[in-house]
């Protein structure tokens, strides 16, 4: 595609957004999109003719423009001189004068995309056309206007309004908050109801204006399964007095009025503005639409309603000719605009991704949701690699290059079963005086990825690995990550620390150098070998000396304050063929697990101290904020049931107290207060040392004072700056980038990595959770399992047998038989959850059966043990994709 500079300019003109995106375009090589400058070529440049206007002279210049290239096609050779060039303008006059004057092969754009609409019938969708008025089910609906930008800018200075993004909760899309600084403490906003959120979107930076103290809403998380149940919601929202004219029942309202307590109030506001759009391709499915909302246009279009896989999106109305082609596909759908009388977004088709429930489709879904980058390597990448390919050998030239050659150390790796991209290893033996030499070696990647190059773009484009359950994005090509830079050849290391039996540090020594790793274990095997009394073989004794070491350090680590958390990880057995889950499990932790940890633990903390005391201004952090106690307010309630106490105020007070967490008659209570610690933890991040204040480093879950990540530079991006500054740092780089001393550039790139790893983790809990779809379709299992969150109209259930969790609605009756049960679950969907069995006690955080269906006297609490039902979902009319459905059978005291 050839755009003129003519068109740029006009339309930079009239949109700069819209300018900038046709940019961006026009940057992104894979697309062949080019600017032809025919304002500053000599034959195609025209004047402005007397009494023309200037919207006539540029049509002229694009016409000029269009025969020159027609005349200067010709003269190139074949094949490219045979390529025909076509015309496109929507100007019915423009398109007739180059007809006449020029005979250039005209056409609109709605004849263009019907001249390809055989080889790409996807294009019938994009025929630019007016957007008929149809109904979207709430005539009545309409909106409170936007703010301009002006005003809010007013208001925002003013104190009126406070600015924020929009964060939607995953339970409730009519639920979203911003955090904002009120009388000088940052806290959350609520915004609750469609009306609130005034078309904000997830993403959306937006203008909140707080509501009077008498119209704050109560906190607590309310599940909104779809926009057929908006009504229920958003009665629940009203006052007693409401709902009594609502359902015209005196009996009903005098039980709420008793069951229901007064509840402290939250911030709450309402968006009086939208700052800056971040809406973006949303992959999804359409729903089937029924004879009310399938109409059908004079141009054969049909108006169905999309549903994002992100719950946080509303279902957005699209139009379409392909209705047939498109149902029960995976799609990406694009938003186009939100007025005022539509109750939801309008948007247009893009693309077809592919069938509903392939496993290939659903994990591209995924990469595009989460936003990973996963095209395969460019060739101006792989240009990059060693000329020599897999034969790269280590030379002597490099040993001369100020490197240690230390090949003949008992070197050895230990990693998960199957790992490839293996970065460190790990050597130990005695010395004369009664130390140890422990070595850290880590694959030396800076030496194959060169700052600024095209591999290091991509590299800190992508940012991290990321690790699906059958398959890995990766950040390097395979040669580097899988090959060159990984153990299982000789590859250049980094690193080595001198420590007394004590495992105190005498002395730290940084340096470039050689290695031949002996073996590379898995964590089984590295473990039968430390089991083994028999076996004194130098790799034996090494792993064992690491091992003693090991655990003293860890006991200095527990000393300190530093956390052991916890988090249900499971593992996929997959059929070797099809890579279908045959089975899962829990993944077990070993000795040599926390072995290794401890050790590269270490060598992050000492490097994170070298690069700091020499580039004090730009080196490459990692810090974990210390959580408020008000995460942990629900938790430490929770635990006083179980006389157990949470002792919130250092680390240290906080690991002694997980110590002591035990419940006598639960043996699981101890892991089970760990996981729900971990989920009350603030984010760690990455951050530029001399954007905060030394305090502010501090690592709060290792309790120590200075933390950065150098032993994983095959599969971070992070960890290879870090090796950059190291380098320099002992003075093996003395040309190094001056990004590496650029406090501006280096806490730039902070934040995108940070983003990176926030999407990968998603992206990967994400595959998990199709991969347990997958796991459970077809199966019906009755499983025990603890409650670990308390929503208003359901609760999150974790089940440790197989390490899942899911949302129980409590919609419906407890302690139902069987046949009634499954009544009861048709129910549910079809009836959209119109009774609720439970009544939620904010103040206690119990959900208490709701006399007014059920006899039943049960109380569903945090860790309470609950008897239910897994099975999946099919995809249907509200649901994006299979989706694992539990359902609660019977609460268990614990």
């Amino acid at each position: 595609m050839i755009i003129l500079q003519t068109c740029l300019d006009e339309l930079k003109h009239k949109s700069v957004p819209v300018y900038n995106r046709v940019r961006l375009l026009v940057e992104n090589k894979e697309k062949q999109i080019f600017v032809f400058l025919n304002e500053h070529h000599l034959n195609t440049f025209v004047d402005r003719k007397r009494e023309e206007s200037m919207n006539d002279r540029n049509d002229r210049a694009i016409r000029v423009a269009a025969k020159w290239y027609v005349e200067h096609l010709k003269k190139i050779p074949q094949p490219i001189g045979n390529v025909s060039l076509k015309f496109i303008t929507d100007d019915k006059l423009n398109k007739e004068l180059a007809k006449k004057e020029y005979q250039l092969n005209t056409f609109n754009t709605k004849e263009l995309i019907l001249d390809f609409k055989s080889q790409y019938p996807e294009l019938e969708d994009m025929v630019v056309e007016n957007y008929e008025d149809v109904s979207t089910g709430d005539k009545d609906f309409i909106y409170e206007e936007h703010l301009s930008l002006l005003q809010m800018s007013s208001g925002l200075k003013n104190g009126l309004y406070y600015q924020g993004t929009l964060n939607i909760s995953n339970h409730n899309y009519l639920e979203g908050s911003i955090f904002a600084t009120i009388d000088g403490v940052e806290t959350s906003i609520k915004i609750s109801g469609r009306n609130s959120l005034n078309r904000g979107i997830q993403g959306d930076i937006v203008a909140v204006k707080l509501l009077p103290r008498s119209e704050w809403k109560c906190e607590g998380d309310d599940v909104v399964l779809n926009e057929e149940n908006d009504n229920e919601f958003e009665m629940d929202r009203m006052n007693v007095d409401e709902i009594d004219e609502e359902e015209k029942s005196e009996s009903i309202a005098k039980k709420l009025k008793k069951t229901i307590e007064p509840l402290e109030t939250k911030p709450t506001g309402k968006v009086v503005g939208i700052i800056k759009r971040n809406w973006r391709p949303y992959c999804g499915t359409i729903e089937k639409p029924n004879s009310n909302q399938s109409q059908t246009t004079t141009s054969n279009f049909q108006h169905v309603n999309f549903w994002a896989f992100d719950r946080r999106v509303p279902k957005i109305r699209i139009k379409t000719r392909q209705l047939k082609n498109l149902f029960g596909k995976r799609i990406i759908v694009s938003i186009d605009s939100w007025g005022v009388k539509e109750k939801n977004p309008r948007g247009h088709f893009v693309k077809v991704l592919g069938e509903v429930g392939d496993k290939q489709t659903e994990t591209e879904m995924l990469l595009l949701e989460f936003d990973v980058p996963f095209a395969p390597f460019a060739p101006v990448v792989n240009a990059c690699l060693p000329v020599e390919g897999d034969k790269w050998k280590v030379t002597d030239d490099d040993l001369l290059n100020g490197r240690q050659d230390f090949r003949h150390l008992d070197v050895c790796s230990i990693d998960p079963p199957g790992c490839t991209d293996i970065d460190d290893a790990l050597h130990a033996r005695i010395l004369p005086n009664g130390n140890y030499s422990v070595g850290v070696h880590i694959a030396d990647v800076s030496h194959f990825v060169k700052s600024g190059n095209a591999m290091d773009s991509e590299a800190s484009r992508r940012g991290t690995t990321v690790y699906l359950v059958d398959k890995r994005i990766d950040m390097l090509p395979a040669l580097l990550g899988t090959n060159l830079c990984s153990l299982h050849c000789n590859v250049d290391r980094l690193a080595f620390s001198e420590i007394t039996p004590d495992a105190e540090i005498v002395h730290a020594e940084y340096t470039k150098s050689v290695i031949r790793s002996r073996a590379s274990f898995t964590y089984d095997e590295a473990q039968a070998r430390l089991d083994d009394p028999k076996l004194i073989d130098p790799i034996s004794i090494g792993i064992k000396t690491l091992n003693m070491l090991a655990k003293k350090l860890r006991k200095k680590r527990m000393d300190k304050g530093a956390l052991v958390l916890a988090s249900p990880e499971v593992r996929f057995n997959l059929e070797n063929d099809s890579q279908d889950p045959v089975d899962v499990e829990m993944k077990e932790l070993k000795d040599t697990n926390a072995l290794v940890e401890e050790f590269m633990l270490l060598a992050n903390i000492h490097v994170a101290k070298k690069i700091s005391q020499i580039f004090p201004d730009s080196s490459m952090l990692r810090r974990h904020p210390k959580p408020p106690d008000s995460n942990f307010e629900g938790l430490k309630n929770a635990c006083k049931i179980y006389d157990v106490t949470l002792d919130v105020t250092t680390s240290k007070t906080l690991a002694d107290s997980l110590d002591k967490a035990v419940y006598p008659k639960e043996p699981y209570f101890n892991k089970l207060v760990r996981i729900m610690t971990t989920r009350c933890m603030m984010q760690a991040v990455y951050f530029c040392s001399g954007t905060l204040a030394e305090p502010e480093f501090w690592h709060y879950g290792l309790a120590t004072e200075i933390y950065t990540h150098f032993t994983s530079p095959i599969r971070r991006y992070a960890d290879l700056v870090v090796h950059r500054l190291l380098a320099a740092c002992i003075g093996y780089d003395k040309q190094y980038s001056s990004e590496l001393v650029d406090k501006s550039k280096m806490s730039e790139l902070c934040q995108v990595l940070n983003y990176r790893h926030r999407q990968a983790q998603q992206a990967a809990r994400s595959s998990v959770e199709l991969y347990t779809n997958l796991y459970f379709k077809g199966k019906t299992i009755q499983e025990e399992g603890f409650v670990i969150r308390i929503l208003k109209n359901g609760f999150n259930v974790l089940i440790p047998r197989y390490g899942i969790e899911g949302l129980v609605y409590t919609s419906s009756s407890p302690l139902a038989k069987e046949e009634e049960q499954e009544q009861e679950e048709k129910n549910s969907t079809n009836n959209n959850l119109k009774k609720n069995f439970f009544i939620f006690d904010q103040k206690n955080q119990i959900l208490k059966t709701n006399e007014i269906y059920t006899k039943s006297k049960v109380e569903i609490k945090l860790f309470s043990k609950v008897l239910v039902r897994v099975i999946v979902e099919e995809a249907g009319k509200q649901s994006q994709r299979d989706k694992l459905f539990i359902r609660l059978v019977e609460p268990v005291v614990l």
